[in-house]
């Protein structure tokens, strides 16, 4: 990526459409982990053995999570410089270890000897998931900030339209993993209280993935050093002076909250949708209602064709 000074203090230089590829590429790997966990979560938790009734527990960690994490990572990361690294790829390289980690052991909760239904196995779920949606928002937030670190703001559209080309796209891959891997015969049921080999192998490769992802970037992606980064906006290294949370809020264009209103309702319907698709779907559509039974499982497969489609 560019590192010199060769525009006027204050203006971003103009990068070349190769530059905004590599920049926004690795995004749609970490979709791809994201994606699989939302797809399946409902899924690999009543095959655990979860009450119905009480899935809305386990699936309201990871917003707040999410919540949590994300402001915190923008402060820490503006504040960080790792030389050969930069600003906000460590948060990545960090966020893209766990994650792997979590992605190999959230499938496997139910092959550990827990028991069916047993709240050791659903406790041992909900941290992963916890640490998988944290690991998740790490590595998710540096792609976020690296375009107005970097890119002018004639140019910013194109890169996150890029970036969330590049983010569908794996989130449709994710989802769809484990419908394509039981029609290429691997198995797509498994004892009481197990994950499918389905479910488990699309775990992996998001993990193989993600990792793939993450060193694609970490290559080819070098951030501006502090000094630099201050030419190009206009401001002076160290400046510590902050605007508060309430003057960020007084401050706000009109579309933040326009924006956050709508939002703020969209997220009403899509943790219900995450939650008890693959319920709906297996009682309505395939009678079924045991998650050890053929018909939930690939009402669980049917349902990530649903969001891929979404």
């Amino acid at each position: 990526m560019l590192n010199s000074k060769t525009q006027t203090k204050g203006q971003l230089p103009r990068l070349t459409s190769m530059q905004l590829f590599l920049m926004t590429f690795g995004y749609a790997g970490v979709q791809v982990a994201f994606s699989v966990q939302t797809g399946n979560m409902g899924r690999i938790f009543q095959t655990l053995g979860t009450d119905p009734t009480q899935l809305g527990f386990f699936f309201i960690l990871p917003p707040l999570a999410g919540m949590i994490t994300q402001p915190l990572i923008g402060l820490f990361s503006d504040k960080t410089w790792i030389p050969k690294l930069g600003r906000r790829i460590p948060y990545l390289i960090g966020g893209c270890l766990v994650s792997i980690i979590v992605l190999l052991l959230l499938p496997n909760t139910g092959s550990f000897g827990f028991g069916y239904g047993s709240m050791t196995a659903l406790w041992f779920g909900a941290v992963t998931v916890l640490f998988m949606d944290l690991s998740a928002n790490v590595s998710m937030q540096p792609f976020k900030m690296i375009i107005p670190d970097m890119v002018s703001e004639k140019q910013t559209d194109k890169a996150w339209t890029l970036q969330n080309m590049w983010g569908s796209l794996g989130g449709v891959i994710a989802f769809i993993f484990p419908f394509v891997l039981t029609v290429f015969g691997i198995s797509n049921t498994a004892a009481r209280g197990v994950v499918p080999d389905s479910v488990k192998i699309s775990f992996y490769v998001a993990a193989v993935i993600l990792l793939l992802s993450t060193i694609f970037t970490v290559i080819n992606v070098k951030e501006y050093d502090p000094e630099t980064l201050a030419y190009y906006h206009g401001i002076t290294v160290n400046d510590e002076k902050r605007d508060s949370f309430v003057d960020i809020l007084k401050n706000a264009p009109k579309v933040f909250w326009t924006l956050g209103i709508v939002e703020f309702f969209v997220w009403f319907g899509i943790p219900y949708m995450w939650t008890y698709s693959t319920g709906a779907l297996s009682e309505n559509i395939w009678r079924v209602s045991d998650p050890a039974s053929a018909g939930y499982q690939a009402a669980g497969n049917w349902f990530g064709i649903l969001q891929a489609v979404y």
